[in-house]
C-alpha cells in the first residue's frame, strides 16, 4: 500500500480521521517520513498528543460532515484512515470516503469484528484490535509453549546422557 510507502510521493496525501492514542501515532510517524498528512478530530484538545515535530496539518470538525470533509479536500487524498474510538462513525466516514470522494484506500479501525462484513461490502480494509490482540497472544503462548517443549526436550535429553 501507498500509505506505507517510505519515500514521499508528489499525489500522497493521508486524511487521518481521530486524533486519539493510534491516529496520533500515526499522524507522527507519517509527519516523520516528510509524508503529506492531515488529522482530522472533534475534540481540538487531542492534537495535544501530537508531537511538538509533527509537520502536518490539524482541523477540528466533525468528519461525518461533508463540508469538513471536502474543506478537507479528502477527494485529492490518496489514502483515508479512519480510527476513532466508535464505529457507527469509522463505517459512515468509511463509506462517505469510498462512495462520495472516490478514495482508493480506505482504512478503518472497529471494535465489533462481527461489523467486518459492512465494510468488506464497500471494499474497506479493517483493523480489528480485538482481532489482533487475540491473534498476538496466541504467537506468543505458542511461542512460549514450543520453547518450554524445546528446553524440556533438551532437559530430558541431557538426563538421558548423565544417566548412561
Amino acid at each position: 500500500m501507498g500509505v506505507f510507502m517510505r519515500e514521499k510521493s508528489i499525489d500522497s496525501y493521508v486524511i487521518i480521521v481521530g486524533c486519539g492514542r493510534v491516529g496520533a501515532n500515526f499522524a507522527n510517524k507519517l509527519s516523520d517520513r516528510d509524508g503529506n498528512v492531515l488529522i482530522i478530530d472533534k475534540d481540538k484538545e487531542a492534537f495535544r498528543k501530537l508531537s511538538p515535530s509533527f509537520g502536518g496539518l490539524a482541523t477540528a470538525g466533525d468528519a461525518t460532515d461533508i463540508d469538513v470533509l471536502q474543506e478537507a479536500e479528502m477527494d485529492r487524498a490518496s489514502a483515508v484512515v479512519v480510527v476513532t474510538n466508535n464505529d457507527n462513525v469509522n463505517i459512515m466516514v468509511s463509506q462517505i470516503a469510498r462512495e462520495i470522494f472516490k478514495v482508493k484506500c480506505v482504512i478503518a479501525r472497529l471494535y465489533d469484528p462481527e461489523r467486518e462484513y459492512v465494510y468488506k461490502e464497500f471494499d474497506i480494509d479493517t483493523i480489528c484490535p480485538a482481532v489482533l490482540s487475540a491473534r498476538e497472544i496466541d504467537n506468543i503462548l505458542f511461542e512460549t509453549n514450543r520453547t518450554n517443549e524445546k528446553q524440556n526436550s533438551n532437559t530430558i535429553c541431557m538426563e538421558e546422557k548423565n544417566e548412561k
